[in-house]
């Protein structure tokens, strides 16, 4: 250890320890115990350039323990990212660059939004395999272009979790040896001691898994220990490789070493006992000594020097390899291959009914040839989910015979919620457009890692079958009721229920289209038929008018449906005309989201002020006030039985909607009908 190393060690201390001081409000104790790790990382083995964070081939660094995020924010504006020493000084205040977790839309150099933990060393797992697959298909002799290591610090919280274990377990088995986690064993968490109830050998747990193990007993001196170890775990190709450092919570600290340095600021008496402590003067704040500042510009040049080096070597591949040249850098600035929506099916109703999942399967056929970024997977439900395309290879290590990594279909066992997660690494590495799948129900496995998907505007493509009542004899524990509903009510999320095989394909061009936002497109497992009406240009528009039935100037009642549902709209529309004499609007609306961004007229011409209106949707009625005068959906569980019966019985049939809609209409005889979907 050099005095400049020590000085920049307690320089991240004590200016972390500032941080939160004077937001009155952070997490000083992780960035003390693990600003010698996260010192030899940055300044003796990350490789990335400041002044252009987004260098395609630059090691990636997840801070998993995100609470943790002083650290990360003081080391970036050391290094000289868009992080300015104000930035430090207004942590955790509004609008800054320096949120309370680290959050990857706010900070130049953040890779992923952390802070639920176990989230982060996920999405390491998911960068991890991004690299091998990208490595896979670019590099050739003498030319390897996409070359670079994830590396994540994780706390025990993190490693408590179970996304954590999904990933790494999966990790594991795919040999992913471009990983390495530094776990940062300080033995405390916000209950106290992790003896309460966290005391399994986890470099066991993690050998099981099948990952290179190692420990440095001194994490808070042994600079050189960790360093070698690091080295170690780089040098191993075959196996991801998880680091426990043992730490000091809070090191320096009054209360180090204990629960009360974790989650609140040190006080100013104890403060300035630490920066006593470290040489520092205790009355200065925000203070970073000149040599500091140099040490680490010295390992920011570096860093541009790797980049100047890798573009070289990249006009070099340009020449020996021009499709290939061509094919990565257009994946690297994120655009599709042109002319890849002309490849998507389109259908009149003269086309047999087919289930959703059946036509999403073409769907996915024809884009997995044209977009080679394309990377799906299921939870072990590939069959099912019908994901999986005729000539797909499997993304697996050689050595198992079973695939390479190449392949482009992950085989991500029964663990949604890990899947997902490690689907918003992939995204957030880019190069590459994850695709994931299950059950519509069992992504309430996967809400942690989801919605991180939408608070990072990660494109992650949720593939979710069996979306009903219409899954049948699997019964209510398969059955999803509210699942839509919370992800609706999810910010920057699309939720799409496409009716039949042209809403399936405009399903898919916004979800390809929409690059800042996840999507889920919900299938039936039931045949649908293909409607009178539907266009794949108008399901982009997320609701339209299919058809008016009937012969009057004005319909006499609108009925909105979503997926499987409205065929059985348009049914109870054709009975109400035959046997009432309405005249009867039917609305599809397969994405709630889409539409809400129309505009005014449009949505108004869609909805037609001034007549009552249903819903029809074999899911809870949650949010559909908005937009109809009586929503018809499901109030209770599913149950199991055969998918038509289960329609009889729940009252999706048209018999008993049109009894219901001749309700609506005779009630809104003698009251004004009310404007919905206004928005002010």
């Amino acid at each position: 250890m050099t005095n400049v190393d020590q000085l920049s060690i307690d320089t991240i201390r004590v200016v972390a320890a500032d941080m939160v001081q004077a937001a009155k409000s952070g997490h000083p104790g992780a960035p003390m115990g693990c600003a010698p790790m996260a010192h030899v990382l940055f300044s003796r083995v990350l490789n990335a350039n400041p002044k252009n964070s987004e260098w395609f081939n630059r090691d990636r660094f997840v801070l998993s323990n995100g609470h943790g995020c002083a650290l990360q924010y003081v080391l970036l504006h050391l290094l000289g990212y868009k992080v300015s020493m104000g930035d430090l000084k207004n942590f955790r205040q509004m609008d800054s660059v320096t949120p309370g977790h680290p959050e990857k839309t706010h900070t130049d150099g953040v890779e992923v939004t952390t802070g639920p933990l176990g989230q982060g060393i996920s999405n390491a797992v998911g960068m991890a395999l991004a690299e091998r697959h990208l490595g896979a298909v670019f590099n050739r002799p003498n030319f390897p272009v996409i070359d670079n290591t994830v590396y994540a610090i994780a706390g025990d919280g993190c490693l408590q979790e179970g996304v954590a274990s999904e990933a790494c377990s999966l990790a594991g088995h795919l040999q992913l040896g471009n990983l390495v986690v530094l776990y940062d064993s300080n033995g405390i968490q916000i209950d106290g001691s992790t003896k309460l109830g966290f005391t399994e050998n986890v470099l066991q747990r993690f050998e099981a898994y099948g990952w290179h193990t190692q420990s440095v007993v001194d994490g808070d001196r042994d600079l050189d220990g960790i360093h070698r170890a690091i080295s170690v775990a780089k040098a191993e190709k075959t196996r991801p490789s998880i680091i426990e450092i043992t730490t000091t919570i809070g090191y320096g600290a009054a209360k180090a070493g204990t629960a009360g340095v974790h989650g609140s600021a040190l006080g100013e008496d104890s403060l300035a006992a630490v920066k006593s402590l470290f040489g520092f003067n205790p009355k200065e704040r925000f203070v970073v000594a000149d040599e500091v500042y140099k040490f680490y510009q010295q390992r920011a040049e570096e860093g541009a020097q790797k980049e100047k080096e890798w573009n070289e070597l990249l006009a070099k591949y340009a020449k020996a390899y021009p499709d290939l040249h061509a094919d990565l850098t257009r994946r690297i600035a994120g655009k599709l291959p042109d002319g890849w929506e002309s490849v998507l099916p389109r259908y009149t109703p003269q086309d047999k009914p087919e289930a959703t999942r059946k036509l999403s399967e073409t769907v996915i056929t024809a884009l997995a040839e044209k977009i080679p970024e394309l990377i799906s997977g299921s939870a072990d439900l590939t069959g099912s989910n019908l994901a999986r395309w005729p000539s797909a290879v499997d993304f697996q290590p050689e050595t198992t015979q079973l695939g390479d990594y190449a392949g482009r279909y992950v085989r991500y066992g029964v663990r949604e919620h890990g899947m997902a997660a490690i689907c918003n690494g992939l995204a957030a590495y880019g190069g590459v457009i994850p695709f994931n799948s299950t059950f519509l129900n069992f992504i309430s496995y996967a809400a942690g890692a989801s919605r991180l998907s939408a608070l990072s505007r990660l494109r992650v493509v949720y593939v979710a079958t069996h979306d009903s009542i219409g899954l049948g004899e699997d019964g209510p524990t398969h059955q999803p009721i509210e699942t839509f509903a919370m992800l609706r009510a999810t910010p920057n999320f699309l939720n799409f229920r496409p009716a039949d095989g042209n809403e399936v394909s405009g399903a898919y061009i916004a979800a390809l289209q929409h690059i800042h936002t996840p999507t889920v497109v919900s299938l039936t497992r039931q045949p649908v038929p293909q409607l009178e009406g539907s266009s794949v240009e108008n399901a982009l528009k997320g609701g339209y008018s299919l058809k008016t039935y009937g012969s009057g100037q004005k319909p006499d009642l609108l009925i909105a449906a979503t997926g499987s549902e409205t065929s059985i709209a348009v049914d109870t529309a054709k009975l109400l005309v035959e046997k009432n004499g309405l005249t009867v609007k039917v609305v599809s609306m397969p994405c709630l989201e889409l539409f809400d961004q129309q505009s005014d007229d449009y949505r108004h011409s869609v909805l037609t002020p001034g007549v009552p209106s249903i819903s029809v949707e074999a899911l809870s009625t949650q949010g559909w006030h908005k937009y109809v005068h009586h929503p018809i959906g499901m109030t209770t569980f599913g149950a199991s039985g055969p998918y038509k019966q289960l329609y009889e019985h729940f009252g999706f049939v048209p018999e008993v909607i049109a009894k219901k809609a001749l309700n609506i209409v005779d009630y809104y005889k003698n009251v004004p009908v009310p404007t919905l979907d206004l928005q002010f």
